[in-house]
């Protein structure tokens, strides 16, 4: 198969095999935390902090999560310091862990490699343009006063939710780093009239490897309004014959009544004629 691609292809997929086949006995790093968002915020700092794949996230039930990472022995440790860190800095730390070089037994049977085939380089560091905003509570009614604030009081999207055991609801959002924090603090005032608001984290800029771990809902599928003025074609209308009435007409027609000719006379009507009569006029000797 290989065969039939390019050389800049075969090299490509060279590469590939072989930053597995390195990542398969990979020094491993965890870090376990007792707050959803906290996870993610840690997730995030180790990615940052060295050259590290993360794998994914473990939740183990109440409330407790774990970032798996894999890479070199130095640049795992240096990132489960930098988690270790950032987990202390919200109080939401538990334990961490190094393995060096982890058994092949543990890798078949623990989830401590399961996207290694689906990772293609190996600290891609590629940032992404919009922030994620993470707000936990305890208690499914305020995570959803406070989605439903969220949501009107800034432009953002609700990316998904997740819950990790002792009523703790995480609802995740992302949009631009303004609108995040807008409408994370409207979030929080709603979750605290409602219930318990846990934690809250929001990540300006995540690392692509980040957002591939976080939960994901099918995007809804919203109909196309229709734009007014329409131009609607008009339907032909179809002829239909009409069938020759049976009703026959049982009056016989009346003939007209006859009309008395007379001769119009268009000449106004007069009285007798007169003759004229002479003027009277006076003598013009008589004022002499």
């Amino acid at each position: 198969m290989q065969t039939d691609l390019n050389p800049a292809a075969r090299s490509r997929l060279r590469t590939q095999a072989s930053q597995r086949r390195s990542l398969r006995g990979a020094a491993l790093g965890m870090v376990s935390t007792e707050s959803f968002p906290a996870i993610i915020g840690t997730a995030d700092a180790m990615l940052k902090a060295a050259d590290v794949f993360l794998v994914g996230y473990e939740k183990t039930g109440s409330g407790q999560c774990t970032a798996i990472v894999r890479g070199g022995v130095a640049n795992v440790r240096m990132a489960v310091e930098a988690g270790i860190e950032t987990a202390q800095q919200f109080s939401q730390y538990v334990s961490s862990s190094v393995i060096p070089r982890p058994q092949s037994n543990l890798e078949a049977v623990l989830p401590i490699c399961a996207r290694l085939d689906e990772l293609q380089q190996v600290g891609r560091g590629r940032l992404t343009n919009q922030a994620i905003g993470l707000l936990e509570t305890r208690g499914f009614p305020a995570m959803v006063g406070a989605a439903d604030a969220m949501t009107k009081s800034a432009e953002i999207t609700l990316v998904a939710h997740e819950t990790i055991g002792s009523g703790l609801c995480t609802i995740i959002i992302r949009g631009s780093l303004p609108n995040v924090a807008i409408a994370i603090d409207a979030g929080m005032h709603e979750a605290e009239r409602i219930g318990e608001l846990h934690a809250v984290m929001v990540i300006p800029r995540p690392l692509d490897d980040l957002e591939q771990v976080l939960p994901k809902v099918k995007q809804m599928v919203h109909d196309t309004p229709l734009r007014l003025p329409l131009n609607l074609e008009e339907k032909a209308k179809e002829l239909v014959a009409l069938e020759k009435s049976q009703v026959e007409v049982t009056q016989a027609q009346r003939p007209l009544p006859e009309t008395e000719q007379r001769p119009l006379n268009l000449r106004p009507e007069t009285g007798p004629e007169r003759q004229p009569q002479p003027l009277d006029l006076p003598d013009p000797e008589d004022h002499f």
